[in-house]
């Protein structure tokens, strides 16, 4: 039930990864690894689940994930077409040990101090997300080095960025406590479509459920509730935009018993209400939202 840990491997000619990932769906794959990963999504959505936060993915999005984070992406349900994301996977020392410890690379090395906690680019320079597109196909191992120090340093001085974990998230050194929110995070993402009861989630952690709450709102930054029914509502979402079921049925399916408490969660996170959400999606006006 925890996070796979990916053990990585690397070309003979160079000190980086990068490949396109193209396939029919993105299922989720909780993982992490002590690389840093540039994912640029190019084809396809779905919902993005990174540290403790869940939100929708669609093409353009460009991230930037620290090293030991967990995440995954997992494509709409009854989407029919490819899920595509050009990704770079690098280690903090791949141009030298010492490398952004020089002066005029002090902004790259904020840019990864911060990606600890995830990146997202709303604005990324076309030049860049050209870059990434095009860094699978490039041959030229040196010409693939200096295209992802370019696009670094463009990012680096790209203000506009977002972090993607919540406000409460810190990653802790605590590898016990990362274990059992792991556990409890991969749970749930199967199970948040039925009543989940304080009680059996708490059994996953082997915590008393008082201790349990408090447990996880101290590491999550949320309470247990508060991040079920962010899982339901962007389940609802993938509903919405992807099939024609009645907004009650859209409800039910995602967990949510009661209709009224459906609406007020959905509009809490939205910021509109599920007809309008439906609505604003087949018009094409629909803009990326914060929990």
């Amino acid at each position: 039930m925890r996070p796979r840990h990916e053990h990585w491997s690397l070309p003979e000619n160079t000190t980086f990864k990068c490949f396109l990932r193209r396939e029919e769906s993105f299922d989720f794959g909780w993982h992490y690894h002590a690389e840093y990963e540039l994912v640029l999504i190019t084809e396809g959505s779905g919902t993005r689940y990174v540290g403790t936060t869940v939100e929708p993915y669609q093409p353009g999005d460009l991230m930037l994930l620290g090293p030991d984070l967990p995440h995954t992406f997992s494509s709409v349900p009854y989407f029919m077409g490819m899920a595509e994301a050009s990704v770079v996977q690098f280690r903090h020392d791949f141009l030298g040990a010492d490398f952004f410890d020089l002066p005029q690379f002090r902004p790259v090395q904020a840019l990864l101090d911060r990606s600890a906690r995830g990146l997202l680019f709303p604005d990324a320079p076309e030049s860049a997300r050209h870059l990434l597109t095009g860094l699978p196909r490039l041959v030229d191992s040196a010409a693939g080095t200096v295209a992802v120090l370019d696009v670094l340093n463009q990012l680096a001085r790209n203000t506009d960025s977002k972090s993607l974990t919540g406000p409460g998230y810190a990653p802790t050194p605590d590898t016990e406590a990362r274990r059992r929110i792991d556990d409890i995070c991969r749970h749930l993402q199967q199970v948040h479509t039925r009543p989940v009861e304080l009680g059996e989630i708490a059994a996953i952690a082997h915590m008393a459920p008082t201790s349990f709450s408090r447990f996880f709102h101290r590491t999550m930054g949320r309470t247990l509730t508060d991040y079920v029914n962010q899982l339901r509502v962007e389940t609802a979402c993938s509903l919405l935009t992807t099939t024609d079921l009645p907004v009650t049925e859209v409800a039910a399916r995602s967990g949510f018993q009661n209709l009224s408490n459906f609406n007020r969660r959905f509009l809490r996170l939205k910021h509109m209400r599920p007809r309008d959400y439906r609505a604003a999606h087949d018009r094409g006006l629909l803009l990326p939202t914060t929990p």
